[in-house]
């Protein structure tokens, strides 16, 4: 049986690294090139990185940016932030990212995805959805350009018609729960896994290791991915990289599996 993944999430802006909350206020938090080096020694399972102004301000990926990433990272690299073309992706992948995440370019353009999984694998291939629960009913509304743009795209059908095009992992990032630090959406989590068997990754909500021992027991979810959790610590949220140690990680999977 596969162990759960836990995923640090590092947010760029301005080429720092920051901390939002609802996708909004973002908070500068440190040089991103020393989070890689810190998370290096604690020898997380894999790190995303998005770059939360690219397809904002409609500009290409950074390339050096993403090189100097790569270069530092011992661990696996997942990348995403301004990706439209099978081209950049593959330049992308050249740098040495092992994953690139599309957003709002797969949302407007599915077969993007199956372009990219057939010239480079479908493992490599991650498709990120930001979702928001409308203020009435109990619906979501799949979003876009770091929540700016609401798609009326319903994230269910969204997660399925990738599927169906071939992506290797989706990402569900609740805007809702972005940097609130109060637990994950269980509840669009519970909707989209009961319908679609690809690997599935989590995001926004975490407030403690609790909350990720919760993913694990109800949804045997195998991608649990945090931002605030790993750059702040106490009740005054004071910047400090941090992760479970090898022992804790452990002892949190198994009591949650029941092992």
């Amino acid at each position: 049986m596969l162990n759960p993944r836990i995923i640090p999430c590092l947010l760029i802006h301005n080429k720092g690294l920051v901390k939002t909350v609802k996708f909004k206020d973002p908070k500068y938090v440190g040089d991103p090139i020393n989070a890689v080096k810190i998370f290096n020694e604690k020898e997380v399972d894999e790190l995303i990185v998005l770059d939360i102004d690219a397809t904002r301000n409609g500009v290409e990926p950074d390339y050096k940016l993403i090189e100097n990433l790569a270069n530092e990272c011992r661990m696996p690299l997942c990348y995403g932030g301004g990706i439209k073309t099978p081209e950049q992706a593959k330049k992308i992948f050249n740098l040495g990212v092992e994953k690139v995440t599309l957003s709002s370019s797969v949302v407007h353009n599915p077969s993007l995805v199956t372009e990219l999984a057939n010239s480079v694998g479908r493992q490599s291939v991650v498709a990120v959805l930001d979702v928001k629960k409308r203020m009435l009913g109990s619906r979501y509304d799949v979003w876009t350009h770091n929540a700016t743009i609401n798609t009326k795209i319903d994230p269910i059908e969204m997660a399925q018609e990738l599927v169906s095009r071939g992506v290797g992992e989706i990402v569900i990032n609740s805007i809702d729960q972005d940097g609130v630090m109060k637990g994950y959406d269980h509840t669009i989590i519970e909707k989209i896994r009961a319908v679609i068997s690809t690997p599935m990754t989590v995001l926004g909500g975490a407030g403690s290791l609790v909350d990720i021992g919760q993913l694990i027991q109800k949804h045997k979810i195998l991608g649990i991915s945090a931002g605030s959790l790993f750059v702040f610590k106490g009740v005054y949220k004071a910047v400090l990289i941090n992760y479970p140690k090898p022992e804790e990680k452990e002892r949190l999977i198994s009591e949650n599996r029941g092992i």
